[in-house]
């Protein structure tokens, strides 16, 4: 493969897909304003409402209960400040920064067991501490790909008063996600991590639910986000929530368990964060003792390897994984990088992978010796 060829950051960004790359040109080409009542502005209202009903129907929910907005951050924000107020907000230890920002220092960590899954009797008893909570809890972590007990959480959300707030940016489209389903209150997605393009989300709310809006304006999305909607991004989101098809979950699995295969029998003290627990299908985190992540990231991208280290980057420092710490990994929550296969992975990618790995760890222990 060509060292543009290995790229496996599909949880950073999905590439885009053919489908949502046609609406979004095609969008481009639309001279009205949604809001608009003429020709122009009706044949732009179309385009809007047909990626609403997309988006609704794919995960769940009624399309005048579907907001959209320009991202998941924002409508994971929407959520938090919306539906949260007035309300105690308890937020999953392992939640993405964006959810962790919005809920505030204030807000209470609800903590996980090893496996990375939220603790049931941890939550329940939180719940039952205080009045009425927002609970926010992602459906899959973003770093090591486990699946939170998403429906357990809403039953004892129920049992207590409690609204529940899912971010499912990471799951939606690649495990089947269901607003409904799930019995949760909002539910936020995004666009590019469905491929689609980026600079646009949805937030879909449990019919009934009335949300403030975050960023006031003209009224648009029914008075709860304002701003003029960007439609080429929300036309692809549409023609992604189309695409996006659970269903290829079997392959990327195949390739996930051959990388964890292989490079576990390369190296028997590697550490899989999470592998005991129900995970996405094409998301794997490889803790390697002993070699920091960032010096990991960097020596498989200049060998033509695209992966994350398994915390967020800040002014380009990488620092050890709040994720894994709270899972209590210790000094490994700095050691590992995140691989997250797209959805167009050609095949043979888990085995270029584990070449570069390999030749990458058999380097770095040379070094450290």
């Amino acid at each position: 493969m060509t060292p543009a060829g290995l790229y496996l950051d599909a949880n950073a960004t999905e590439p885009l897909r053919p489908a949502a790359r046609a609406a979004a040109l095609a969008a481009l080409d639309l001279l009205g304003n949604p809001s608009s009542v003429h020709a122009e502005g009706r044949a732009a209202r179309r385009v809007l409402e047909a990626a609403r009903e997309a988006v609704a129907a794919r995960f769940g929910a009624r399309p005048r209960d579907v907001v959209l907005t320009a991202g998941g951050t924002e409508a994971n924000a929407l959520a938090v400040h919306g539906l949260g107020r007035g309300r105690r907000v308890l937020v999953g230890a392992t939640e993405h920064p964006a959810v962790l920002a919005a809920a505030g220092p204030e807000a209470a960590r609800i903590p996980v067991r090893p496996d990375g899954t939220v603790d049931p009797a941890a939550l329940e008893a939180m719940l039952a501490a205080g009045p009425p909570a927002l609970v926010c809890l992602m459906a899959a972590n973003n770093e090591t790909g486990v699946l939170h007990p998403v429906a357990e959480a809403a039953e004892a959300c129920r049992r207590h008063g409690a609204l529940l707030h899912v971010d499912a940016v990471q799951a939606a489209g690649r495990v089947p996600v269901d607003l409904a389903a799930l019995g949760a209150d909002g539910l936020a997605v995004s666009g590019h991590k469905l491929g689609g393009p980026k600079g646009a989300g949805a937030l879909l709310l449990r019919p009934g639910l009335a949300l403030p809006p975050l960023v006031a304006g003209g009224g648009q999305e029914r008075g709860r986000r304002g701003g003029t909607e960007p439609l080429p991004a929300i036309a692809g989101l549409g023609a992604a929530a189309d695409a996006a098809d659970p269903a290829s979950a079997a392959r990327l699995a195949a390739m996930r368990d051959t990388i964890e295969r292989q490079a576990s029998a390369i190296r028997p003290d590697l550490v899989i964060p999470g592998a005991g627990a129900p995970r996405l299908p094409n998301t794997t985190c490889l803790a390697l003792p002993r070699a920091p992540a960032e010096t990991q990231v960097i020596a498989l991208d200049l060998a033509g390897v695209r992966v994350s280290a398994g915390a967020a980057c800040s002014s380009g420092k990488v620092s050890a994984s709040p994720v894994l710490a709270a899972m209590g990994l210790g000094a490994l929550a700095g050691n590992a990088v995140r691989v997250s296969i797209p959805w167009n992975a050609p095949e043979g990618s888990a085995e270029a992978f584990v070449a570069a790995w390999a030749a990458m760890q058999k380097a770095l222990s040379r070094r450290a010796a």
